[in-house]
């Protein structure tokens, strides 16, 4: 990677949604994370990191997703996020798929709040079989979201620590995240194309509101009944 000439300062998140401690999916990215500092660091960028532990907030979660309460620290971790620059996103798999705490977190956030935002997708398992949970399901999730993900991911079973392929992977995905930051693309998506995003219910750019969600079918559709 070469140097450019201009300086930047970076702020990356890490969200974790390890739940044990030591937690081997903060491990994965806490060690992303000082990946993307160094490579930073090698082109002349500071990059500041702070992290978001989902275990830590998970009973605000659950009061956001039943009552759409948003509590101080659940406004808090969205406001990191919000000004965050890159986001590194690591889930533990259980049942093949994401928990059902990062999953929820990212359901009650904002649907706007990540627009354009590079992300490296991160998940920790028991077990080599859920090796492609972060590209079959989590990828698709921050897609919605309208996120930048980075084109690799990074899955680590307990053998695959004294792997040497995982750090090679992990030097690929923080030379990638490197690399979207110093594009600035999440940045002029804000300045330049915002308002071309859709950014209230309804389709057509937000001009087709006038749905009618009273109806039977409409009803049947959001988990109600008919009559």
């Amino acid at each position: 990677m070469s140097t450019p000439q201009e300086q930047e300062s970076f702020r990356l998140v890490t969200v974790s949604a390890g739940t044990s401690d030591p937690s081997s999916t903060r491990l994965l990215a806490d060690r992303t994370a000082q990946r993307v500092t160094d490579l930073a660091a090698a082109r002349g960028h500071q990059v500041t990191v702070r992290a978001v532990d989902l275990r830590e907030i998970s009973a605000d979660i659950s009061t956001a997703l039943v009552s759409q309460l948003v509590t101080p620290k659940l406004q808090q971790a969205s406001s990191v996020l919000g000004e965050a620059d890159a986001i590194i996103a690591a889930a533990p798999v259980y049942k093949a798929s994401p928990s059902g705490l990062f999953t929820s977190f990212f359901d009650v956030l904002d649907n706007d709040l990540l627009i354009g935002k590079p992300v490296v997708l991160a998940a920790t398992a028991g077990t080599a079989r859920h090796a492609l949970v972060a590209d079959d399901q989590m990828r698709p999730m921050f897609a919605y979201l309208r996120t930048m993900t980075a084109p690799t991911s990074l899955f680590a079973a307990p053998e695959d620590w004294s792997d040497p392929a995982l750090n090679k992977r992990i030097d690929r995905a923080a030379a990638e995240l490197v690399l979207l930051m110093e594009s600035g693309f999440a940045r002029k998506i804000r300045d330049e194309s915002w308002p071309s995003y859709q950014h209230e219910y309804g389709s057509a750019g937000g001009t087709e509101v006038a749905i009618d969600l009273d109806t039977d079918l409409m009803r049947l559709a959001t988990g109600g009944s008919a009559g």
